[in-house]
């Protein structure tokens, strides 16, 4: 074991760091390169979803010390708006490759849990685009003992690291939305459309929350997923999700990431049902659709009268990115059986709708409208593909707040979508 600063010997002038996303922060490192920002010059460090706002992040090292975000998160949100960082659009399952085509990729820094009696550490609650580059270039880690250890492609042999020290940091926590009578409506309407043995796609958020009451009544549901959330170790706890139905990696629940309460961490440690494997597999579309009866959930922001769904701004400002939502869409579509559903609330806060005869000025397409297959709101399902364009939208209108709907008639019918 070495000290934290030992990582600065391994850090040359123009360097590219790899840091994993959410829970997997190597906190005692950053907090080194920022307490050493000095020594540094030209170093940038590449990373998804930032939980906890940096010094560095926001911009505050210059180009001695600079981040780059692949998906906005909670620590980078405001920093990016302020021009602190700079940030990719990527699909989740292209950050590695992204990574390796644009960056040096001279070193990768995460926290690991304890070595097992074979020496092996892990990356626990991750994998993401950080363990494709296992073996390929050098690893400083920190090894903490609130990272639990999982198994799949996420282990590393500690007497092959790069270097290591010890820290005690403790990992985010994303406590559980509590979802309101919208949520628990589109999460019928989804799981009224959900055969038993299908293999689910959900992330975090309202809707996520309110699934496993509405999915208690299921059987033998299989995960493949993004994200492995408390919704799906209820699931799983309640005996409602086995796996024993999948094809591939039966009775094994798959995911890139994890985030989720201290409870969910502990439930993960060494608990051999669970496989953590890197985003380029696991969010690849050709993955996804080799497993039959796959049901993508992923959650929206706005959607026009044509099906184009803006995921990653919310008033024409960028708040998160691409993430792996087109990802999971293109799978499901040619899984075998397989749904996506696009789930958003009717109306914002103070009531203006989010289904729209065209988007908020600013905003960005995260879903093509041939790629999503149904959209989902409090007041029902809207089923789009393979409609006609004035059946498209129709079925959005029917999905719309009600004291929305005569409007976006009349301007579906003078745009020329409906006669």
């Amino acid at each position: 074991m070495g000290a934290p600063e030992d990582v600065l010997a391994h850090i040359p002038p123009g360097a590219d760091l790899i840091v994993p996303n959410a829970a997997g922060e190597p906190v005692t490192l950053l907090d080194t390169l920022e307490a050493h920002a000095g020594r540094l010059d030209g170093v940038r460090i590449h990373r998804m979803d930032p939980r906890r706002e940096r010094a560095y992040i926001r911009g505050e090292f210059g180009d001695r010390l600079r981040h780059v975000d692949y998906f906005l998160g909670p620590g980078s949100r405001r920093a990016y708006w302020d021009g602190g960082c700079d940030l990719v659009p990527a699909h989740f399952s292209e950050a590695a490759m992204l990574m390796r085509a644009t960056t040096k990729c001279t070193l990768a820094l995460a926290s690991v849990s304890p070595p097992d009696r074979h020496g092996y550490v892990s990356m626990g609650t991750n994998a993401d685009y950080t363990a494709s580059f296992i073996g390929d270039i050098p690893f400083f880690v920190e090894v903490n003992p609130n990272m639990p250890y999982t198994s799949g492609e996420n282990q590393i042999k500690l007497a092959d690291v790069a270097g290591w020290c010890h820290s005690e940091a403790p990992l985010p926590e994303l406590e559980r939305t509590r979802p309101d009578e919208r949520d628990t409506a589109i999460a019928a309407h989804i799981a009224g459309r959900v055969p038993d043995g299908a293999c689910l796609q959900i992330g975090v958020g309202r809707v996520p929350s309110a699934l496993p009451a509405a999915l208690s009544g299921h059987r033998d549901l299989g995960v493949h997923t993004e994200v492995l959330s408390d919704g799906i170790m209820e699931l799983v706890e309640k005996g409602v999700v086995t796996g024993a139905r999948k094809r591939h990696f039966r009775n094994k629940h798959v995911a890139t990431f994890a985030i989720g309460t201290r409870r969910l961490y502990d439930w993960l440690d060494h608990n051999g049902a669970v496989a953590m494997m890197p985003a380029a597999w696991v969010n690849s579309p050709r993955t996804v659709a080799r497993e039959p009866g796959t049901v993508s959930v992923n959650a929206t922001s706005e959607v026009d009268l044509l099906g184009q769904a803006a995921s990653e701004t919310i008033a024409g400002r960028y708040w998160s990115g691409s993430g792996g939502q087109s990802d999971f869409a293109r799978g499901a579509m040619y899984s075998e059986g397989g749904q996506g559903f696009l789930v958003l609330h009717a109306t914002t806060g103070d009531g203006r709708s989010r289904i729209n005869l065209r988007l908020t000025p600013g905003s960005v397409v995260t879903t093509l409208k041939n790629t999503v297959d149904n959209v989902v709101t409090e007041y029902g399902v809207a089923e789009l593909r393979g409609r006609t364009m004035a059946e498209r939208a129709a079925a959005l209108i029917g999905i719309a707040h009600p004291g929305h709907r005569d409007r976006l008639r009349h301007e579906a019918r003078h745009a020329g979508l409906l006669r």
